[in-house]
């Protein structure tokens, strides 16, 4: 049976037999039988390479951090969720500095990891809940994910796309609204605004 290990572009984590491109974690989040108990434990919520210097791990092994899979890079940001600064180093300070150049123009330090994470924090939940905001689907930029009527979907150059954990499928966007319900946080899309291309399962290109 495959393990409660998901993650959706809503940021829950869901049972799915697909594998995803990337893993990641919120920290310890499982008991002994290994049963997610927690959404998260810590506000580092990271995003890391599936292989990393040969490292093995027994998932969900006791007391060790929680293995979060993502289907893509755009699932793991509209979950609110940031690159690895260890194993993704390259992409991580690409990251920060798209972040610092949008989110901090007039700050003369470098921001750090746990500032980050501060700010992803209050975008991505309130209360246990996920927090969206509103905005209009043409101004939107590429690797923006929303919500209508429960499903998620995801702005890929200039086509909108349905996610699922399977993979991606065009749709028609006369058949959405106007407005919709944003998942990916509003700092996150202003990096995306910036020019920062997100990575997309090989699903929403075929």
């Amino acid at each position: 049976m495959p393990l409660q290990n998901r993650v959706s572009p809503v940021g829950t984590i869901e049972t799915s037999s697909s594998r995803g491109n990337f893993m990641g974690n919120r920290g310890v989040l499982h008991n002994s039988a290994r049963e997610v108990k927690h959404l998260f434990k810590n506000k580092a919520w990271i995003t890391c390479l599936l292989e990393f210097k040969g490292r093995q791990r027994e998932l969900m092994s006791p007391g060790l951090y929680t293995e979060l899979f993502f289907f893509d890079e755009v699932t793991a940001f509209s979950a609110g969720h940031r690159p690895c600064a260890e194993c993704r180093r390259s992409r991580y300070n690409e990251f920060r500095d798209a972040w610092s150049r949008v989110n901090t123009p007039n700050s003369d330090q470098v921001v750090r990891a746990p500032q980050i994470d501060a700010t992803l924090h209050v975008e991505r939940l309130d209360g246990g809940e996920k927090v969206t905001w509103k905005s209009p689907i043409s101004d939107l930029p590429h690797g923006t994910m929303f919500l209508v009527d429960e499903l998620a979907y995801a702005v890929c150059n200039h086509s909108v796309l349905k996610w699922g954990f399977a993979g991606y499928t065009t749709v028609d966007p006369d058949t959405l609204p106007y407005t919709v319900d944003v998942l990916t946080p509003s700092s996150v899309v202003r990096i995306f605004d910036s020019g920062f291309k997100p990575e997309f399962h090989p699903t929403a290109l075929a």
